[in-house]
């Protein structure tokens, strides 16, 4: 794995600096190879910060994402001689894969909780029939046993094939949208053990949920179909390979984020909004329209799926995700001290889920140094930690009493020899231990069993209590393992065992029911933990099909975020910053208005003239990693030296490999405008690309010029050096950038003074620069 940080490769990008136009790439050696007239030792600022992945520390490199449309006159040509039937092509594509994205959502959602449910149903149903015939040690160890077999594989896939698909994905799905490509985080392979790696966990009675990486599946789908499948598989469709750009395949997995959320809460417009609120950096109302056509499809696709099931061909699959957690209790009707136990389940909620956070960040630091020690440490770790999850989900129901049926529930209470509710456990006849029926049970049905109003005292106080705590801290000792889980599950279900335990207490001076409390305790951890406001509010209406409870939950969700922001970040931001992934905020910080552009630019500055050496682009490719090279145009093809533009380390790479040369040093773009094609500087798949070592160019081709104004970006974006940082970051992020050029303001100096990527942004680098700045101030 390479040594170096991510972020310095990020900073290479733009190959920056400050006053180094005289350290151009140009010129012979005394031994006639062609190199640098001058090292490159000089003020080369670097990046400490790293991808460390929670699930195992190695430092990946990582890069910017090209959202920028690249105006260069290969891209005009082909805008130009293209007919009005290639662009109504182009837009039913658009349309055509936005479908496919919500159906194989859809699909894998619904088969995704299929197998969840009858592989923990058949694990329940073993353990319940030993424990009616009084074999509680064999029912432990059968139940233990399954669990630690499904742990293992679950582990072992994520250890050995995708590391990257451990934890929920949504932190990494939320960084590429902002621009930046982490390594593997969208790789089929990825997409594999995501998928299965999520059954396995799930089932094996963690308290993890799938509704977290189902988004991450989504963004990976949107991914594979996007970039129209994977050689490396052999999987590769070309009527798909329309779309071979960064900024096109933003949009497909901005859809299949939103897909992801949709199948798994089957909460299409609730979809729509997470993107909007927490996924995508950039919006605009032609990708609303696809992202929501994408959850209706996503919808309609569950829909009909759970129909086919209603006639029990399903196995033992319930009433899982798929299906609403109905809290029909009637009127909702409040008064002030309602609204008081509202707000006070709101203040409670965001400190507990503030507090969630913090202990989260410290739970993943600890994991890293266990994780980073091999695939091996990893397994043993997600083993120690279902033994755990085991122990005590089986041993805590005996410290619970037994409680009579209630009157109605004949024939469904107990659940004998089938999936249900009420567990007997270790009770006799027409009697059921409540705790039992919470940890030894699915996610699911646990949470439903908590949203519902059929009876007050259906659990104990000390059961609720026991419950959350359980919950509560095996959620923060569980998230971080190497397998995929979710936080959404976990949140819920401490929420609502918390809120029905404050239903409990405030029943004798509340009108609300406690399947009420239940859903607004729920809202306050969502809250609290995720610091999300809209999308959680629609979620969770489209889960419980009740709008009546539009405002509560509006003032629970708005006083927990509030509350808990007084701490800390939402989850999603920490883990962001904590895996040391490039995130640029939609803000500037404070101490970048004392700062202006040149102050934070790299040296060296490599750049190329307009008519360059074929050697010396060589060497300067294999030299650097830089990914993005200014274009100087100078006498005698001008009258003095002048920006030309910008050009992409990749598409360089494509010029020389396809040998357009001449022995002259003259312009000769309009040849290489008759001979190429724009779809030749497409990007490729993911690590398909083109790279330095695949050129194979003779002594005689060396010696050669190429042209590089066709491929170069004549349009860059373009700031004084003497712009603020502060408002130069603003305009990074809100423009989607990957290099922004610095120019001189006074005249008579070199055409550029530096380049500005992303990691020039960073407070690491800025703060590591200027170490006296009050990061505050």
């Amino acid at each position: 794995m390479d040594d170096r940080s991510d972020d310095h490769d990020i900073e290479v990008e733009g190959g920056g600096g400050l006053h180094a136009y005289d350290r151009k790439i140009s010129g012979i050696l005394d031994d006639g190879s062609v190199g640098f007239q001058q090292p490159l030792l000089a003020r080369n600022r670097k990046n400490t910060t790293s991808q460390m992945a929670i699930v195992g520390a190695n430092t990946c490199p990582i890069e910017s994402l090209d959202y920028e449309i690249f105006e260069n006159d290969l891209f005009k040509q082909d805008w130009r001689s293209r007919r009005k039937i290639e662009i109504l092509q182009y837009t039913i594509l658009k349309w055509a894969l936005a479908f496919l994205i919500g159906l194989a959502t859809g699909l894998v959602g619904f088969l995704n909780n299929l197998a969840v449910e009858n592989i923990a149903g058949f694990k329940l149903l073993l353990t319940g029939n030993l424990m009616l015939k009084e074999k509680y040690f064999q029912a432990f160890f059968a139940f233990a046993g399954c669990n630690l077999i499904l742990a293992t594989a679950a582990a072992s896939l994520c250890a050995f094939i995708a590391p990257a698909a451990a934890g929920s994905g949504i932190p990494e799905v939320k960084a590429y949208l902002n621009g930046i490509d982490a390594y593997s985080i969208l790789a089929p392979s990825t997409l594999f053990v995501k998928i299965f790696g999520s059954i396995f966990g799930v089932a094996a009675g963690f308290v993890v949920g799938k509704e977290g990486p189902m988004v991450h599946t989504g963004a990976c789908i949107a991914n594979l179909l996007g970039q129209g499948g994977s050689k490396r598989y052999r999987l590769t469709w070309k009527w798909l390979r329309f779309f071979k750009n960064d900024r096109d395949r933003r949009d497909l997995i901005t859809c299949g984020a939103a897909a992801g959320v949709a199948a798994a809460f089957r909460a299409p417009v609730g979809g729509v909004l997470f993107a909007l609120e927490e996924a995508a950096s950039w919006w605009r109302s032609a990708l609303l329209w696809r992202t929501f056509f994408t959850t209706a499809v996503v919808a309609v696709v569950l829909r009909t799926l759970i129909e086919l099931c209603r006639s029990g061909k399903c196995g033992l699959f319930g009433k899982g995700g798929l299906i609403m957690f109905d809290v029909n209790s009637g009127p909702v009707l409040y008064s002030t001290p309602d609204l008081l136990a509202v707000v006070f389940l709101g203040v409670v909620g965001g400190v507990l889920g503030s507090l969630y956070n913090y202990l989260v960040d410290k739970v993943l630091r600890t994991y890293a140094l266990i994780n980073e020690r091999g695939p091996g440490f990893k397994v043993m770790l997600v083993m120690a930690v279902s033994i755990l999850s085991s122990c005590c989900a089986f041993g805590l129901p005996w410290i619970s009493q037994c409680t009579p049926c209630p009157i109605g529930s004949e024939g469904k209470c107990p659940s004998v020899g089938r999936s249900g509710i009420y567990k007997s456990f270790q009770c006799p006849p027409n009697h059921y231990n409540d705790l039992s029926s919470l940890l030894l049970n699915t996610n699911d049905d646990a949470i439903r069993s908590l949203f519902t109003s059929r009876s007050e005292n259906e659990f104990q106080i000390s059961t609720l209590a026991i419950f959350f705590v359980f919950v509560y801290c095996l959620g923060i000792i569980t998230y971080g393992i190497a397998i995929p889980s979710g936080l959404f599950i976990p949140v819920i279900l401490a929420g609502a065992s918390y809120g029905r335990l404050v239903g409990r207490l405030l029943g004798p001076v509340s009108q609300l029911d406690v399947g009420l409390f239940s859903l607004l305790g729920a809202a306050s951890f969502l809250g609290g933990t995720m610091r999300m406001t809209v999308s959680l509010c629609v979620i969770l209406l489209e889960l419980t099909n009740n709008l009546l409870m539009l405002p509560l939950v509006m003032l629970v969700l708005l006083i927990s975020k509030t509350v808990a922001d007084c701490f800390n970040k939402g989850v999603y931001d920490q883990i962001v910053t904590m895996k040391g992934l490039p995130y640029m905020e939609d803000h500037a910080e404070p101490y970048m208005r004392n700062l202006v552009a040149k102050d934070v630019v790299a040296g060296p500055l490599l750049s190329f003239s307009r008519v360059e050496k074929v050697g010396v682009i060589w060497q300067a490719l294999k030299m650097t990693s830089h990914n993005g090279f200014p274009v100087i145009d100078e006498p005698p093809f001008t009258q003095a030296s002048e920006l030309c533009g910008l050009a992409l380390r990749s598409h360089l790479l494509v010029l020389l490999q396809g040998k357009r040369f001449s022995k002259q040093k003259t312009t000769f773009g309009s040849q290489i405008l008759r001979s190429c094609k724009a779809r030749d500087f497409a990007k490729a798949g993911l690590g398909k690309g083109l790279k330095i070592e695949d050129l194979v160019l003779s002594d005689e081709e060396m010696e050669m010029y190429v042209d590089l104004h066709p491929i170069t970006n004549t349009s860059p974006y373009t700031v004084l050096e003497t712009l603020s940082l502060a408002k130069a970051a603003i305009l990074f992020r809100q423009l989607g950038l990957r290099h922004l050029c610095v120019v001189p303001k006074t005249p008579g100096r070199p055409p550029i003074v530096g380049i500005l990527t992303r990691h020039d942004f960073m407070p690491e680098h800025v703060l590591g620069l200027y170490p006296h700045i009050d990061p505050l101030k």
